[in-house]
């Protein structure tokens, strides 16, 4: 009897949730090593039809550095990074839509699919949502550091992510963006997730990934923070607390903030249902970072 009345109570957490993002557009990011699990990918895409299913609208945009990183091995390609950034030639850039598009891409859109909802793969290969111009990164004394066929975004087609959306239809956005001239360029996942919550006017942006929010002191689990705001940030920021992996994460959830979007998470998609326990109930298990 307790363990029913519990879960009543789980459902009575969850219902102001799930009034309060009725038929609402929330972004969710995947990526990191949970992408490696297919039993942890498919429970993760299942909680995202529960999200659909009680009225929210779900848009995924997904990454896969890993994979595109196993594939470059498999080719004989060694992996070059700059600034934390990933190299991109034509023979690397052919990898990387062959992986996130003819692969990853698809494998999301089946599995929801299986599960009973509809689902489009928006990627280059099929129908492009994000436009990109090249990307130069600063080097010393203002000089441009090319990092080849990587993108930075100056365009998301709203319009038809919202018009899917309200055809109850789940958007799945692989990061290989269109040029002006209609070549393809790499973007980052994060920073493409960022762009399309700012774009749509979502609610909510979820980032899911193998790292377990923020914590101040990287080496110590209980220095983690389940909240953050602007001035938080920064000072982390300064004090290098947040760089690398985490910094386009935070940097997305920052651009979805200034855009409107009401607020933004950080998940460990590796902790069972993570998504749904940090959209339905009180605490949450990641870190929320607010206006």
């Amino acid at each position: 009897m307790q363990k029913a009345i519990d879960k009543a109570n789980v459902l009575v957490e969850a219902l102001p949730y799930i009034q309060d993002y009725y038929e609402k557009i929330v972004v969710v990011k995947l990526g990191g090593s949970v992408m490696d699990d297919p039993a942890a990918e498919r429970e993760i895409l299942r909680d995202i039809v529960f999200m659909n299913y009680v009225g929210m609208q779900p848009i995924i945009v997904h990454g896969g550095g890993k994979e595109i990183n196993k594939a470059m091995d498999e080719a004989g390609l060694e992996p070059q990074f700059v600034q934390g950034l990933r190299y991109t030639d034509d023979r690397t850039l052919a990898i990387a839509e062959r992986v996130l598009c003819g692969r990853i891409n698809r494998r999301i859109v089946e599995t929801l699919e299986s599960f009973g909802v509809q689902a489009l793969g928006l990627n280059s290969l099929t129908s492009c949502v994000l436009f990109a111009d090249r990307l130069f990164l600063k080097g010393d004394e203002n000089r441009r550091i090319d990092v080849g066929l990587v993108g930075q975004i100056e365009e998301v087609n709203a319009k038809i992510l919202k018009l899917l959306c309200a055809a109850d239809t789940i958007p799945v956005i692989a990061p290989i963006a269109r040029d002006r001239i209609g070549g393809k360029l790499n973007v980052n996942a994060d920073t493409a997730a960022g762009e399309v919550a700012a774009a749509v006017g979502a609610e909510k942006l979820v980032m899911v990934s193998d790292t377990h929010g923020v914590r101040e002191n990287k080496d110590d689990p209980s220095s983690f923070r389940p909240t953050l705001d602007r001035r938080e940030i920064a000072e982390f920021m300064s004090r290098g607390v947040i760089d690398r992996g985490m910094k386009p994460k935070v940097e997305a959830c920052l651009r979805a903030l200034d855009a409107g979007c009401r607020k933004t998470h950080i998940v460990d998609g590796r902790i069972p249902h993570s998504l749904l326990l940090e959209i339905f109930t009180d605490k949450g298990v990641g870190t929320q970072i607010l206006p």
